[in-house]
């Protein structure tokens, strides 16, 4: 995403909010131009963001990226007879040279580094509140740190090509929105990957967010916003705040692509193999859909049909956002086995194309804006085998009208806890992982104020009546004379659990935790209590010895799992939607 389309300067046309019509999933003529109708803001295309630089494929270029034409006779402008033999080596050094995809499944080239550097467009990682960051995963017990990758697809109409392929005339170069989002998870061993999407019409409170650029600053959202909005925010930037302050997940990068891009690269590596049930025919009567058509049985997808696959929710299950992430993930697992199998890709043309389209579509975070580091990361992830890409969709339940929806109680928050704590979500390498330690020393028991709240009420079962002030007693008798309890608070909790605001804090939080025989991994910052808080939960209902119930790192039932090896995967049509 080229940055005008999401703050540049000059007067824009208005944008569309969400709950208005104009969204929509556009058709496409016979000669590919698109048919503008009137849709309501689910059937937003789920896109991707930046503007296509194309390759000059009549101009050889240098090591330095400069390209210079030497004539049809090879001699060179010097008569050096040794130009042509040369040329040819380099042309075969860049057949052994993969292109960076937003999976990391290839390489860059060296002979084309400054001029795909120069392809790579790119913005700040996080333009949030500093104090709002999630902490920097810590290392394994070997030394090796997990990465968290944000992975945006962004609806920018800024380019021509772009305007093409997504329709809504209207709406050209205005601010873009992030209709895909998915989290990445690299695990501290290369041993797994986890990806995890979020639907696009998912409300969230967004947080303040500051222009970089502009220095204007976008006021945290006072009720809840579709996470889409986020990218017009201030950038990319603003959406991985929101991710942070959702998940306490620190994200180390973020690569954001566009529907150009996507285009391209399936173009320049021959197709992808999805995958449906029934003949499909993404069209109503209105003119809504993706234009996607397709026989049952697999199809290698290219061009504007790879792009009408990643955007199609009418004809998919039951024609929802959650189905369309599905479609995308299969498309992604398969693109990643073909990634890996596919011989043509020593073809030193093809190879070069998908470098261009590639970097040319790609907007990163500036720590990872060269191709050194993108070639780095890649081989990153090229190190997890395919059986152990495992992809799913956040927890999730509908909003109070049915057209939204919301992270899952309880179910959302055991994903996120099992990224942070990097346990893979396949359930293949369960661990225990170490107790938490501080650096922030605590003060002296008696100095230590504790409030105690109750949070044991259920869903069956009300609050257990003066819990908050027995436990505040037996705080009293080991020393915390500061303890109080706080009658007037009563919430429904899981687990017994303590909160603290900020990092000077978190040593008292954990001696506290240490003397009750509170797991640390139940201690946790958060911005919703002003000191330190020990929320009494449905699992301490009575008793002065707390029991810490078993460890569970299964993956909730409700996060049901795409796994990357499946060959199998395929779409159910919708019945409204077929042909024959």
């Amino acid at each position: 995403m080229a940055q005008s389309s999401v703050r540049g300067e000059g007067a824009r046309p208005r944008v569309p909010q969400a709950g208005e019509l104009g969204w929509d999933d556009s058709m496409y003529e016979e000669g590919g131009e698109p048919v503008r109708t009137a849709d309501d803001d689910r059937t937003r295309p789920d896109g991707e963001g930046n503007g296509v630089r194309p390759a000059d494929d009549t101009m050889p270029l240098s090591p330095q990226g400069l390209g210079r034409h030497d004539g049809g006779d090879g001699g060179g402008r010097h008569g050096n007879e040794g130009r042509p033999r040369r040329r040819r080596r380099i042309l075969r050094w860049s057949a052994m040279v993969l292109a960076v995809l937003i999976l990391g499944t290839a390489g860059a080239g060296y002979l084309y580094y400054q001029h795909l550097n120069g392809n790579l467009k790119k913005d700040d990682l996080n333009i949030g509140d500093a104090k709002d960051r999630a902490a920097e995963s810590k290392p394994n017990a070997a030394g090796q740190t997990p990465l968290n990758i944000l992975l945006i697809g962004s609806d920018a109409r800024n380019t021509t090509e772009n305007q093409k392929l997504g329709g809504a005339k209207d709406t050209f170069d205005t601010p873009a929105r992030a209709d895909v989002q998915m989290l990445l998870h690299l695990s501290a061993d290369r041993s797994n990957m986890s990806v995890v999407s979020m639907p696009r019409d998912t409300l969230l409170q967004i947080p303040n967010c500051t222009d970089p650029n502009t220095g204007k600053t976008y006021a945290a959202s006072t009720s809840l916003t579709m996470t889409n909005d986020s990218l017009g925010r201030g950038g990319p930037g603003c959406t991985v705040a929101t991710w942070e302050k959702l998940t306490d997940i620190h994200i180390d990068h973020f690569i954001m692509v566009d529907f150009a891009g996507v285009v391209s690269m399936a173009d320049a590596i021959g197709g992808v193999p999805v995958c449906v049930d029934a003949n499909i025919y993404s069209h109503t009567s209105t003119g809504h859909g993706s234009g996607l058509k397709l026989e049952a049985g697999t199809t290698s997808v290219k061009g504007k049909q790879a792009l009408q696959w990643l955007r199609t929710r009418y004809g998919f299950e039951d024609g929802s956002d959650i189905y369309r992430t599905k479609a995308q993930h299969q498309y992604m697992n398969s693109m990643v086995r073909q990634m890996r199998e596919n011989a043509t890709l020593s073809n030193p043309g093809k190879l070069r194309s998908l470098a261009e389209t590639a970097t040319s579509a790609l907007t990163v975070d500036k720590g990872l804006g060269t191709v050194t580091k993108l070639y780095d990361l890649s081989n990153e992830l090229k190190k997890v085998p395919t059986k152990r890409i495992t992809m799913t969709t956040m927890p999730w339940v509908y909003s109070a009208d049915g057209n939204r929806v919301l992270p899952k109680p309880t179910d959302a928050d055991q994903v996120w806890r099992l990224l942070r704590e990097d346990i893979s979500l396949d359930g293949k390498d369960k661990k225990t992982p170490a107790e938490k330690t501080s650096s922030d020393p605590a003060a002296a028991d008696d100095k230590i104020a504790v409030q105690v709240q109750n949070g044991t009420r259920t869903s069956v079962l009300a609050p257990v009546p003066g819990r908050a002030s027995a436990v505040t007693a037996l705080l009293v008798g080991k020393g915390f004379a500061q303890s109080k309890a706080d009658p007037s608070a009563s919430t429904a909790e899981a687990t017994t659990v303590i909160r603290y605001p900020s990092a000077d804090l978190e040593g008292d939080a954990l001696r506290v935790a240490k003397a009750l025989g509170i797991s640390t991994h139940a201690v946790e910052k958060s911005a919703d209590v002003s000191g330190v808080t020990l929320v009494v939960g449905a699992d301490w209902r009575d008793g002065t010895a707390y029991k810490a119930p078993a460890d569970d790192d299964s993956t909730p039932a409700s996060a049901k799992l795409d796994k990357g090896s499946d060959t199998s995967a395929c779409m159910h049509v919708n019945p409204d939607y077929t042909w024959s």
